[in-house]
């Protein structure tokens, strides 16, 4: 007789496409694959299809190579948004998923669940209800209609709750389970800190700024970027600035003529995208981080290096509890002075610490989806 494997039971299509979404779903297939009954295929749309910003990602994370790869890559807004829904949605139908689990805030994330919604398809997704309240931003267009065609809401911190529930999202829609990006920082935090990227680099533990800035409203222009880089300049005077130049920033950097500045800044120091453990190895090291990126916000606040956010606003309100992260105006004296006040110690900022940050936010959300689509409380068994 020819022993078969049982059959799964509920079909997961579980979609990325730029390079934060790698953090959020790696924990997530890691608690899906501990349930009986759970199938996950993974989708890469491309939107980031440089190795540098994906394929070493999914080395680092022990993620399993995508079934698919949808190859979209860069364009408009819209142009983007658009091919990843044309070229999803036969992949969509032809594995007819049970569930499509979508994760952020990026084009992927919104035209996976238009074109999953459209076919009548449930959508989870992770990493519900933030909000900037800033509607310049891409990414806020993205999470409120992402928000309001999905049918499982999982939110990482009490003000997604709330604003969720002030859109009118039904209650039985919204999960409050943590933070997954958080999952996989304390889980790859000690093999980060073995490679020891700091020393690689001749800097000092606690004796560097971190810089990562790349949205629009700090480099699409050369009033905004000459902000930032003037700020940049300066703090780097008195102590090294490590800075892992997105390729979005670079290109600004050369098309409006400020890389020559940049070069010749004394202890400003310019690398090439790094991959996810050596980027957490300086974050946790770094004196500073100066940033305008939500994940770096969440990851500072959890490993207590103090954080300036250079925005006007942030959809992650908890990193801002005890000073953990602070917004800074578009002013390269006010940059500098925050700056300054953090590294000669007369402003301190406190390590965040919230119960459901606490690693096991994937095996709730699984533990939910096994419910709804198993019928039963399958929780996700805690361990590697």
């Amino acid at each position: 007789m020819v022993h078969r494997p049982p059959q799964p039971r509920a079909r997961i299509l579980a979609v990325v496409g730029a390079r934060p979404n790698f953090m959020k779903v790696a924990p997530i297939l890691q608690a899906a694959r501990r349930v009986r009954g759970l199938q996950t295929t993974l989708v890469h749309t491309g939107q980031h299809y440089d190795e540098s910003l994906s394929g070493a990602f999914f080395r680092e994370l022990r993620i399993v190579r995508p079934a698919v790869n949808l190859g979209v890559g860069s364009g408009s807004h819209a142009q983007q948004t658009a091919e990843v829904m044309r070229r999803i949605e036969p992949v969509i139908a032809a594995r007819k998923p049970h569930l499509v689990l979508v994760v952020g805030d990026v084009n992927s994330t919104l035209a996976a669940a238009l074109a999953a919604t459209k076919l009548g398809v449930p959508v989870a997704h992770v990493e519900a209800g933030l909000r900037s309240f800033d509607r310049r931003m891409p990414e806020e267009t993205n999470r409120i209609l992402t928000d309001a065609i999905s049918d499982h809401l999982f939110v990482s911190e009490p003000s997604g709750v709330t604003n969720l529930r002030r859109e009118g999202a039904p209650h039985e829609r919204i999960h409050l389970v943590g933070n997954v990006m958080i999952d996989t920082l304390l889980r790859f935090r000690k093999r980060a800190a073995a490679l020891a990227t700091p020393r690689r680099l001749g800097l000092e533990n606690r004796g560097y700024v971190l810089a990562t800035l790349h949205r629009p409203e700090n480099v699409d222009t050369r009033e905004a970027l000459r902000i930032v880089i003037d700020a940049l300049v300066a703090i780097a005077r008195t102590v090294p600035v490590v800075f892992p130049i997105h390729p979005r920033t670079r290109a600004r950097i050369d098309a409006l003529g400020l890389g020559s500045a940049v070069r010749r800044a004394m202890g400003l120091r310019l690398l090439a995208p790094l991959g996810y453990l050596d980027f957490v190895s300086l974050l946790d090291a770094a004196a500073l981080a100066l940033t305008d990126s939500g994940g770096v916000q969440e990851e500072a606040a959890i490993l207590g290096t103090p954080c300036l956010t250079r925005r006007d606003s942030t959809e992650r309100p908890l990193t801002l509890q005890g000073g953990a992260n602070r917004l800074v105006a578009a002013s390269a004296p006010a940059i500098v002075a925050e700056a300054r006040a953090i590294l000669t110690g007369k402003r301190r900022a406190k390590t965040l610490s919230y119960a459901l940050w606490d690693g096991h936010a994937a095996e709730r959300i699984v533990s939910v989806l096994a419910a709804k689509l198993l019928g039963h409380r399958a929780a996700a068994r805690k361990g590697a």
